[in-house]
This record gives structure tokens, C-alpha cells and sequence, in this order.
């Protein structure tokens, strides 16, 4: 089945930009952004911009409008790796990898030229990345690439508040720039 990813979600207050690989079906049949109700994005990220324990009720406390929204004032970036693929299911290991076409990176960084953290969500994301569009970036040097574990239920062998200390750790927003409000 050919699946594409949504726009990518950032502003000009936009310093960190998390990337995925492809939304999986919960995300791509609500129209949404990590929708899965066990999928720990949400929560992690919820839980560092609020500096609270990460829940999975806190995705539930709060409107999908209202947590982008808060991603976007706390200067907080979303999109994908890939544009469209071929893929059954929801695990990136079902993409088939000669449908692969990817966003257009040189673009965005272009538009959004306050981007200076980048955190991959899941090693597919990073590993595709990193082969494809990474050589051809202009910015590349200018930029901090972050691996970090995927925030998906399939990735089991971390705990939520494993996962979340790990994302805290490595994304350190309080070392990034304050967005505008």
C-alpha cells in the first residue's frame, strides 16, 4: 500500500526538529502525528516541556491542536524522513526500500534557517537520513544530529520513563535557544 507523510510542522520559532521514519496507520487514519495510543511521543515530550513524570495520560489530558501547538511555542519541530513509500502495516520494516522517496531536507532548512538540533526518532529515520540526504546538505555542519530510541510500542526494550530520560537527556531544550512567544 502507498502511504505518504503529512507537512512538516514548524515555524520560524523552530530550533529543534524531531524526525520520524513514516507515520504508522493509527497516525496516517487520524490524520495525526504519533496517534497510536501507546506510542510514547507524546508523553515524552510532554512530560520535558512541562517537567513532569511522563504519562501516557497526558496525551489524553490534551487536544492534538493544543500539543502541537505547545511543540511549536516551546520551539519544536515535527516531520518525517520519508515522503511516500510502499509499506503493509506500520513497522518500518515492511517499507519497501526501492518505493523510498524522501522530503525535501535542502528545503526546509532553507525555510526554517533557525533549525540547529535534529533528533531521529528510531534508527530507521537516522539510517535513511544519514545515507540519502545527509552528504548533500548545505547546513549539515551547522546542525546537531541526535539518535534516539523510537518513541514506538514495537520498541519494547525501554520503558517509558527509560525512554524519557534518555530523550530529556539527549534533546536538552533547556540548552537551546528561549522560542518567541
Amino acid at each position: 500500500m502507498s502511504v505518504q507523510s503529512f507537512n512538516a510542522v514548524c515555524d520560524e520559532r523552530t530550533h529543534t526538529l524531531i524526525l520520524g521514519s513514516m507515520p504508522g496507520v493509527a497516525s496516517l487514519d487520524a490524520v495525526e502525528y504519533y496517534a497510536h495510543k501507546r506510542n510514547a511521543f507524546w508523553p515524552i515530550m510532554l512530560a520535558m516541556l512541562d517537567n513532569v513524570t511522563p504519562d501516557y495520560s497526558l496525551t489524553e489530558a490534551l487536544p492534538y491542536t493544543e500539543r502541537m501547538k505547545k511543540l511549536l511555542s516551546h520551539g519544536v519541530g515535527l516531520w518525517d524522513v520519508i515522503a511516500s513509500c510502499e509499506r503493509s502495516g506500520s513497522l518500518d520494516s515492511a517499507i519497501k526500500s526501492q518505493s523510498v522517496k524522501l522530503n525535501d531536507f535542502q528545503g526546509l532548512f532553507q525555510r526554517y534557517p533557525a533549525i540547529k538540533s535534529v533528533g531521529f526518532n528510531g534508527k530507521t529515520a537516522q539510517r535513511l537520513f544519514n545515507r540519502h540526504m545527509l552528504p548533500k546538505l548545505e547546513q549539515a555542519d551547522a546542525i546537531r544530529w541526535v539518535n534516539l530510541p523510537s518513541s514506538s510500542p514495537a520498541m519494547a526494550s525501554l520503558s517509558l520513563p527509560q525512554k524519557s530520560a534518555i530523550w530529556t537527556e539527549a534533546i536538552n531544550l533547556k540548552s537551546q535557544s528561549p522560542a518567541k512567544q
